[in-house]
């Protein structure tokens, strides 16, 4: 075949393997036309979803600054040097790491050296993550039902609003959502041929995931092994070595790192940030690990509700991923999902062991149950965000339930199960869109009158016409679809910042407390309210309110959690805006809440950096070269905000919480008599106060040993003039 391009089949006479064909044609006209087999809209609609996915997470993607200063302060470090990006550190003086292995980093950190340190050059990397994921999401069902299957899970997964929002983010979560995908489509194609090399690569893929979010990546391990075990098309025993073969590229793709830095002397290379002994180890079996199950983090600002209670991170039980803290982000179509995944696994329950259908909804479904399961009964640290994870499983089983059932339509127990899949749906997208009645309120009743004309269109139309059932379908996602998509364009709409983030409009996701509709239980977007102590329910946070400040706090030092300064609540809220407060905090001071917003003064809270002035930044840009550390600040964030803002090392003593014990305050000492650390910066950590014992020892004899420097309503220490001199 030369010269002009045939679409047809070759000869009889020249045979030609699979994929010889195609290899013959122009790249870009295979890019365009894709598989042979699939009709020609397939491809082109693909490109088109990613195309449109790419713009929609690029919109205004500025507008998060620096989204979560945290690590972005170690991004920038890590563009700087070569060791602090191999280590996480926080600061390019590698004093202290990031509490989660630095893979995540990697990506933003590569491209900020070749971009320069600003918004899009952190942020970009991410949306290439969230377009790769709807690639493979769209790629894992297309192989094994249809293009249009594959489009629909594609399309669930680009318009789920948590996921538009952490593709768009800078924290762990959305390479850990990719690596989870990629290791879902591997072992799904490992079932297929029983390949050793697709389950090594899965291992490889789950291992990679670790050293994004430690065991987070092992959430789905035990469905994977087990779906492999049980259906693979090999004999048992190779299965299981198969299995071991998976096991050791796991532990060599995630555990190279950790050997290296578990070797390495610790004289010679940063503190492990979030452990108490300065190991990697303990920060992924404690702080990261069995800690965040039972709300036993050592060094953590609080524990969880276990048991079904509701605690500081939420209220834990079945319906976590339903009620008013969480539903919002993730739950749209989860009841349908867990209708089609059910009618998938009836539907192949006579097919044979080996049956690739069956297990594509053992290996997605399986991670959505088990995920879920722990997400809605962890007690430790719980933030909305992390249901981004739930996504490309919660996409995928749609798009193959949905493709499953449409091709068997004209069974009623099908086209009637289809329909309570659209029904559920459309009436749970009403109940998400209730709770937020102030926001676009005709769109609930369309969401659910358009599910059930196409539930009824679904039942009775497939029986008359194939155009009619095609009506019926197109309308039935459009109203599945409809209220995710409103929550997701009202999220690109706006910037996100600090450690805590939701999705959706103002009021979309409540904290602490019970309530399932506006107002009750809770009540800070992105945050906390209700439940925890000093919050005020259902209105706090509110981003077009501005903050009424209450000038007594009760608990730590300086009124206001995190972030105050004496006599003043640390500013809170996204971008700057503040909650109102209710009057006399109690537990923590002045009502205060955990925000997202720099405090007064240019110190920084427990969830944000700081908001550095010019003043401020000249300070400490002068002989910045002379110093390793140009200041030294209580927490994390204050010392990123001061760090991105100069983009030199500020030292983060006790780490993100301040109550890491490092460094010491012997060796604080040492690096001031060595003339390593220019300033000290007052304030930082939980409130100023409320940090570890070292951070509290190491302030106080800066306090008492040092010249005082104050700059507008900032106080820093220079820390090479005794107060006396």
């Amino acid at each position: 075949m030369t010269g002009t391009t045939v679409w047809g089949p070759p000869p009889a006479a020249a045979p030609q393997a699979p994929g010889a064909r195609e290899a013959e044609l122009p790249l870009l006209r295979r890019v365009w036309r894709g598989r042979p087999e699939d009709p020609r809209w397939a491809r082109p609609a693909l490109l088109g979803l990613l195309a449109a996915t790419l713009l929609l997470y690029l919109y205004d993607l500025s507008a998060s600054g620096y989204a979560n200063s945290f690590y972005s302060a170690a991004v920038q470090a890590g563009s700087a040097s070569w060791k602090a990006f191999f280590f996480g550190s926080l600061d390019a003086g590698n004093a202290i790491t990031v509490d989660k292995p630095p893979a995540s980093l990697w990506p933003m950190a590569l491209s900020v050296r070749i971009f320069g340190l600003h918004s899009w050059a952190i942020l970009a990397p991410e949306v290439l993550m969230g377009v790769a994921t709807v690639a493979v999401v769209y790629a894992a069902v297309r192989r094994r039902f249809s293009p249009a299957a594959g489009l629909i899970a594609g399309a669930v997964l680009a318009l789920t609003p948590v996921a538009a929002l952490m593709f768009r983010f800078n924290n762990p979560d959305a390479l850990l959502a990719l690596l989870m995908s990629v290791a879902c489509y591997l072992v799904v194609r490992a079932v297929e041929d029983g390949r050793t090399k697709w389950l090594v690569w899965a291992g490889v893929a789950i291992g990679f995931a670790f050293l994004a979010k430690t065991l987070q990546a092992f959430l789905i391990l035990p469905a994977l092994a087990l779906v492999y075990a049980v259906c693979a098309p090999v004999s048992l025993r190779k299965r299981f070595g198969q299995l071991a073969a998976a096991t050791l590229a796991l532990v060599v793709s995630g555990g190279w790192w950790v050997a290296v830095v578990e070797l390495w002397p610790a004289s010679s290379r940063p503190y492990i940030g979030g452990s108490q002994n300065n190991s990697f180890l303990e920060l992924t079996f404690g702080y990261n690990g069995l800690g965040r199950l039972n709300g036993e983090e050592t060094g953590s600002v609080g524990g969880g509700g276990g048991g079904g209670g509701t605690g500081m991170w939420g209220e834990t039980g079945w319906n976590r991923m339903f009620n008013s803290e969480v539903g919002g982000q993730i739950s749209w179509l989860l009841p349908a999902a867990l209708i089609l995944l059910a009618a998938g696994l009836v539907a192949t329950r006579r097919l044979r062991r080996t049956s690739v259908t069956r297990a594509s909804f053992l290996v997605w479904g399986g991670s959505l149950l088990t995920t879920m399961v722990v997400f809605s009964y962890m007690a430790g640290i719980f933030h909305q965000y992390y249901t981004v994870a739930l996504a490309p499983y919660l996409a995928a089983v749609v798009g193959m339930g949905a493709g499953l059932l449409w091709e068997r339509r004209r069974e009623p127990w099908a086209s009637i199960t289809l329909a309570t899949s659209v029904v559920a749906a459309a009436a749970w997208g009403y109940v998400l869109l209730n709770r937020t009645p102030d926001y676009l309120p005709w769109l609930k009743w369309l969401v659910l009158i358009g599910g059930l004309a196409a539930a009824l269109g679904l039942v009775f139309a497939g029986r008359i016409s194939r155009q009619l059932a095609l009506g019926a379908a197109a309308v039935g996602l459009v109203a599945a679809l409809a209220g995710p998509t409103a929550y997701t364009l009202s999220t690109l709409q706006e910037g996100h910042t600090g450690s805590i983030v939701t999705a959706g409009p103002a009021g979309a996701s409540v904290m602490g407390g019970r309530g399932g509709g506006p107002g009750g239980g809770g009540g800070m977007r992105g945050g906390f309210g209700g439940g925890m102590p000093g919050g005020q329910n259902g209105r706090q946070g509110q981003q077009n309110l501005q903050g009424q400040q209450n000038q007594q706090g009760n608990g730590f030092p300086g009124g206001g959690f995190p972030g105050g300064v004496p006599g003043r609540n640390g500013q809170q809220g996204q971008q700057g805006q503040q909650g109102r407060q209710n009057g006399t905090g109690n537990g923590f001071p002045g009502g205060g809440r955990m925000g997202e917003g720099g405090g007064a003064g240019g110190v920084g809270g427990l969830l944000n950096g700081a908001d550095v002035t010019s003043e401020a930044r000249t300070l400490l840009e002068k002989d910045a070269g002379t110093y390793t550390w140009v200041a030294a600040s209580v927490g994390s964030q204050n010392a990123a905000g001061y760090q991105l803002a100069t983009g030199d090392p500020v030292m983060a003593i006790g780490g993100f919480n301040g109550t890491d014990p490092s460094p010491t305050l012997a060796q604080f000492k040492k690096y001031v008599e060595e003339g390593k650390i220019h300033y000290f910066i007052a304030g930082g950590g939980m409130g100023g106060g409320g940090n570890s014992g070292t951070a509290s020892r190491i302030s106080s004899w800066v306090q008492g040993t040092f010249k005082k420097v104050t700059v507008g309503s900032a106080t820093f220490y220079d820390l090479t003039q005794k107060a006396s001199d």
